[in-house]
């Protein structure tokens, strides 16, 4: 036989109340209950967890241990019921680089105005599917094609791309640049979650590509080696409304094709409310689509 949760909590129940009798009324059942349970558990164990005396009852050496762990057991079980009971208290969008950029506000308070009680919360996972494949997030914001046959994939809406590069840099004089600004330059790739690589110049002039690339694993590396004048970069335009710091600045690339913005959710197994957050995203880009092109 194996030791069942009852048992932990008629354990932990003796001890916390003093008595089999206390432990019977806070367990809503009998004494007799109580003492099989603790016996069953002694049995499992193959060792006796409890001193008993006329008066009183306690966990003896292994008994503390048995006990420490016992608790852990029971509130790992409870957080585990809490997970299952709010399962669809919220949904969680995930997003690796810059959730939706303006969008974000705009797209949250309208569904809370639709969703009261229910909020919409974003959650910052830099991985390549932005959480799903960690259970961390309900539907992901992604900005890059994903190859998995398991995730249902919709484009809600298109970016442009934006130069990222230090103050003072020569490219940052005009109102915008073009991919051949960038002719031997050091590009910052991020190639699991980021929106560029060498592919954005092909096709280009010869010596128009950049010089060399330089390996970055988030939005925080990326910014902090351009203000420290490492790297220049090109991002998608959320990123120039969601990360805007001191020593960095961003500006339109002229020529270059906008960014795809994707949902993803698990297919076989799709979030209650998916389908009011495509509809929602979808309507924000939408409406901001002729400034995402200017």
């Amino acid at each position: 036989m194996s030791v069942e949760l009852r048992q932990l909590r008629a354990l932990v129940a003796v001890v916390d109340e003093g008595s089999f009798t206390d432990a019977a009324i806070a367990l809503g059942t009998t004494q007799a209950s109580v003492s099989r349970a603790v016996a069953a558990l002694e049995a499992n164990l193959g060792a006796r967890v409890l001193r008993r005396t006329t008066r009183s009852v306690a966990p003896n050496a292994v008994g503390a241990r048995v006990l420490d762990h016992a608790r852990q057991a029971l509130a790992a079980v409870q957080a585990l019921e809490q997970v299952a009971a709010h399962a669809d208290a919220d949904v969680r969008l995930g997003y690796a680089w810059s959730a939706l950029g303006r969008h974000t506000v705009p797209v949250q308070r309208r569904w809370g105005e639709q969703h009261p009680g229910r909020p919409l919360t974003f959650v910052f996972v830099a991985t390549p599917t932005a959480g799903l494949a960690e259970g961390l997030s309900d539907v992901a914001v992604l900005r890059r094609p994903v190859d998995d046959p398991r995730l249902a994939v919709e484009q809600v809406g298109l970016e442009a791309r934006y130069a990222v590069l230090p103050t003072g840099d020569p490219l940052a004089g005009g109102r915008s640049v073009r991919l051949a600004g960038f002719a031997g330059r050091t590009v910052a790739l991020d190639r699991r979650t980021g929106t560029t690589d060498e592919q954005l110049w092909a096709g280009s002039p010869a010596g128009s590509s950049p010089g060399a690339y330089r390996e970055v694993h988030n939005v925080e590396d990326f910014l902090t080696m351009v203000a420290a004048g490492q790297v220049v970069g090109i991002t998608s335009e959320a990123t120039t409304r969601q990360h805007r710091r001191p020593g960095v600045v961003f500006r339109r690339v002229h020529d270059a094709p906008p960014v795809p913005v994707l949902l993803a959710w698990w297919r076989e197994d799709p979030p209650a409310g998916v389908a009011d957050v495509l509809a929602l995203v979808r309507e924000a880009y939408a409406a901001g689509a002729p400034a995402a092109r200017a």
